[in-house]
């Protein structure tokens, strides 16, 4: 089996079939967008369009005001929230949904008995979810990853390693504790290239920050391979280049630096090229 690679609609304007034919040209499998996402609400037939396609689905959950929480909310109120964001979830019948909830301002006995009530709304629903390693919530510090691993033995992940590069000052690399704690957690990945200073790099395919690459590429690879050594299915990927102050952008101007929906299609076909992911099919519009 080959690794579902989805179009990320972070930051995209259009209709959602204008992401699907953009998706189908670029030889995504699937979409990944947030289940507010305006392309989703703004037409009613949107739900039964992505059913009719037959194609796989990622959808993100984010509870607590934004991708950046609130500060001023409770555990509870996060609580409500993703119960009420989960159940709007089952009807579209997703692959997988990357949960963002919680916070990292919170001790960590709070962290730790938040996400197992979290982990029990997920699993209610019976669908594939998985919480993201993002920065600002309760899986965005590397370094205190494994106390709340092991205290929620059936935590599944989504890795997005930019975060931790930013949060540690570092990139991560296979040899680090968290990375090698969180490899048998891993379902899905955001194939972002972090640095030290930064979530994003202007490139990933420049030669500046070809380290930066190949350190995430290990990181990957190591997820993919505990996948298959416990016959577990191949772990998915969303190039998730985006905009949002994550692009550096030109002085004055504020022209980003490079096209995303162009790095985002050469990371997909990139990534079709090595080892952990390979050939697949292509998605097809409807």
């Amino acid at each position: 089996m080959t690794s579902l690679l989805f179009f990320s609609l972070w930051g995209f304007q259009g209709s959602l079939p204008l992401a699907l034919e953009t998706a189908e040209r670029g030889g995504f499998d699937g979409l990944e967008l947030n289940i507010r996402h305006p392309c989703l609400l703004a037409d009613a037939d949107s739900p039964a369009r992505l059913r009719d396609c037959g194609r796989p689905l990622v959808l993100e959950v984010v509870t607590g005001g934004d991708y950046v929480p609130q500060l001023g909310f409770t555990p509870e109120q996060h609580l409500a929230e993703l119960a009420e964001l989960l159940h709007g979830c089952v009807g579209l019948q997703p692959h997988r949904v990357t949960v963002l909830t919680g916070s990292d301002a919170w001790p960590l006995a709070r962290q730790t008995s938040f996400l197992a009530e979290a982990q029990t709304l997920a699993e209610a629903t019976g669908l594939a979810v998985s919480f993201e390693t993002h920065r600002s919530r309760c899986l965005g510090m590397p370094w205190t990853i494994a106390p709340l691993l092991d205290a929620l033995p059936g935590l599944r992940l989504t890795a997005d390693l930019s975060h931790w590069c930013v949060v540690a000052e570092r990139l991560m690399t296979p040899e680090l504790e968290p990375v090698q704690v969180m490899a048998d957690r891993v379902d899905h990945i955001h194939a972002r290239v972090g640095h030290a200073q930064g979530p994003q790099v202007s490139h990933p395919f420049a030669p500046e920050h070809a380290e930066a690459l190949a350190a995430h590429l290990a990181c990957w690879q190591l997820f993919t391979d505990r996948a298959l050594q416990r016959g577990a299915p191949p772990v998915s990927f969303t190039p998730e280049f985006g905009p949002d102050g994550y692009m550096p952008t030109l002085p004055f101007t504020d022209q980003p630096v490079a096209d995303l929906l162009s790095i985002n299609t050469a990371m997909a076909q990139w990534l079709r090229r090595q080892p952990i992911a390979g050939d697949g099919d292509k998605m097809c519009s409807k």
